[in-house]
């Protein structure tokens, strides 16, 4: 069983890491960001909590907010140098038991030429960001309203 107090610092660490590394990254121009999806075991209402929980706690976007109208977990920009970096979540109740949540985390560099899209984040990143918003679900679920 993964320790759910060592998953936050690792993923913390791993953005920190890439976008000190930005020279490095991201030099892959994009016309639009990617998006990766996972389907999780829990009601809508937890998954955009938690969400929206650990886009605040990592940083991964200013003003996170949820739109429960449109099922959406959205953030404003997070300046680093000539970096910025968004995240959307959309989040679709499958059936009575399933979400499936849409993500998206737009990174852009500043040009001459003003912002472009760059691939910074790769399926793998993704992937542990999905791994860590499903500890955070689980913990959303266990807080008793």
């Amino acid at each position: 069983m993964i320790n759910k107090k060592l998953i936050f610092p690792f993923i913390f660490v791993i953005l920190l890491n890439l976008l000190s590394c930005a020279n490095q990254f991201g030099t892959t121009l994009i016309s639009k960001p990617d998006e990766y999806t996972h389907v999780y075991e829990a009601k809508e209402k937890f998954v955009l909590r938690a969400i929206a929980v650990l886009l605040k706690e990592k940083n991964m976007g200013c003003n996170v907010s949820i739109d429960n109208q449109k099922h959406l977990v959205d953030s404003d920009y997070v300046i680093s140098g000539d970096w910025r970096t968004k995240t959307r979540a959309n989040v679709k109740q499958k059936n009575w038991k399933e979400c499936e949540v849409i993500l998206v985390v737009t990174t852009e560099r500043k040009t001459e030429t003003g912002w472009e899209v760059r691939r910074l984040l790769q399926k793998e990143q993704y992937e542990t960001i999905f791994r860590v918003i499903e500890m955070r679900i689980y913990e959303e679920m266990s807080i008793i309203e």
